[in-house]
């Protein structure tokens, strides 16, 4: 994770072992031994919005949550290995920040959208009236995606096409797991991918946490809500 939360999390026990030690001292010896996160550009584009779907508009511009599954930001990105890439999907609770479905595919088609979706429903007790919000992605926009959205209530919306910043906290997410949990490196397989995936995930959802959330962890912001 980026190194103020990490002295946020050791302060404590940095002090004990050397009281001098500041922030600043303190990213100076990460910076020493290269532990410092550095974020790398973006290469690799998975929206693919060419398409005669249906889209919807925007129902986030001007909404916060205020508990968990009150909205929902989706996005995809790829993972590397060693014959091209796998893409992973996320779905991320707005209010907490918790990563509540996630599905890893060799393909960009629907299987693995639908497969997020699903994983992100079960751990939803009354889906009535969320906002499911995406991309215009032809997955998020295709008939079977949308009817299942429509049965259970959930409310759509996407973001203008091209405008990255209107599914900025999806973007975020997607950074934070390739910059602090490894999924940036290239895997010998999926099988290998699909590992580090559930393991970043977990760490992202029970370990770290975030300024937007006052340095609490999403998983226990989830579950206190």
């Amino acid at each position: 994770m980026g190194g103020k939360k990490l002295y946020h999390i050791l302060e404590t026990d940095i002090h004990g072992i050397d009281a001098s030690m500041g922030r600043d001292k303190f990213f100076d010896l990460l910076r020493s031994r290269g532990l410092l996160v550095h974020r790398r550009r973006k290469y690799a584009i998975t929206t693919q919005s060419q398409h005669w779907y249906r889209v919807y508009q925007n129902r986030m511009l001007d909404f916060k949550a205020s508990r968990p599954h009150q909205a929902w930001v989706c996005d995809i990105t790829y993972v590397r290995v060693r014959k091209g890439f796998v893409y992973l999907f996320l779905i991320t609770d707005a209010y907490s920040r918790k990563i509540v479905g996630w599905e890893l595919s060799n393909s960009l088609g629907l299987a693995g959208a639908i497969q997020a979706l699903k994983r992100a429903l079960k751990q939803c007790p009354s889906c009535n009236g969320l906002i499911h919000h995406s991309d215009r992605g032809f997955q998020y926009c295709s008939h079977e995606y949308v009817n299942i959205l429509k049965a259970r209530g959930i409310k759509i919306s996407m973001s203008e096409a091209g405008n990255c910043y209107e599914n900025a906290m999806a973007e975020r997410v997607n950074g934070i797991l390739k910059g602090e949990y490894g999924l940036e490196d290239t895997y010998r397989d999926e099988k290998e991918a699909r590992q580090a995936v559930k393991e970043g995930i977990n760490a992202y959802n029970e370990q770290r946490p975030h300024w937007s959330l006052g340095l609490q962890i999403p998983a226990k912001v989830h579950t206190a809500a």
